[in-house]
């Protein structure tokens, strides 16, 4: 599953630089993730580091972008062969 920003998002700046995906970019009003690089930082850490330092709590999990944790490594292996 792809994690997403909801509009809670204060614009703090601190969840951008921990993505190993770069998958988190500033949208036109709040940060947001893209889903293609999203892994939930599957294949770099145990947990999704965005979410760890969200001094808000508004990164979960995006109900339209499920995957399993196989599909997610899949994505990490893809996404480290084309960087």
């Amino acid at each position: 599953m792809a994690l997403i920003i909801t509009d809670e998002c204060i614009n703090c700046d601190v969840c951008e630089p921990e993505c190993p995906n770069e998958a988190i970019f500033l949208g036109p009003v709040i940060y947001q993730i893209n889903p293609d690089k999203c892994t939930e930082c599957v294949g770099h850490f145990s947990e999704p580091q965005c979410q760890q330092v969200c001094p808000v709590a508004c990164i979960p999990v995006d109900p339209q972008n499920q995957e399993t944790h196989a599909q997610l490594l899949f994505k990490y292996e893809r996404l480290q062969a084309s960087a």
